[in-house]
């Protein structure tokens, strides 16, 4: 059973991804990638970071966010659009089993325009450091060890 679901959108840097595939595999989330990519998903980037885990990955990729979004239409309250444009910490939320986490690419985000569709989903993470924000494969390890937490207690 997958806790949660993991949904990379337009990523760009191939060792990011496949971090983040080991991360998906180690917490159990399924990853849902969203094109167009900054690499070939054959890249050997991605397999070095992914290392023998990427066999192991449960993942799914979509031609574009048009054909990605009705997947989760019907699941719209347990979506959370991760942002560094809130104030909503991602530590002042309840998730459950299921929840989808989206994240957009490194150098640019998700578009403003689907942030602003969807304020009240919008969650960050909250550093109190002199930077802008986390690199992307942090950024989803803490937002899923966060949420795993949670279901253990």
């Amino acid at each position: 059973m997958t806790n949660f679901n993991i949904v990379l959108v337009e990523p760009e840097i191939p060792q990011n991804t496949g971090n983040i595939g080991r991360i998906c595999v180690g917490f159990n989330c399924h990853l849902h990638l969203v094109k167009p990519f900054g690499f070939e998903l054959t890249d050997k980037n991605l397999k070095r970071a992914g290392l023998d885990y990427w066999q192991n990955l449960s993942w799914t990729t979509y031609e574009s966010w048009d054909h990605f979004y009705p997947h989760i239409q019907d699941q719209l309250k347990q979506v959370h659009f991760m942002t560094t444009k809130t104030d909503r910490s991602l530590y002042d939320k309840k998730y459950n089993s299921g929840n989808w986490f989206i994240f957009g690419k490194e150098t640019k985000g998700l578009p403003e325009s689907l942030l602003h569709n969807h304020e009240e989903q919008n969650l960050t993470i909250p550093f109190p450091g002199e930077i802008r924000s986390f690199n992307l494969a942090n950024s989803v390890s803490i937002v899923a060890s966060e949420a795993f937490r949670q279901l253990r207690t």
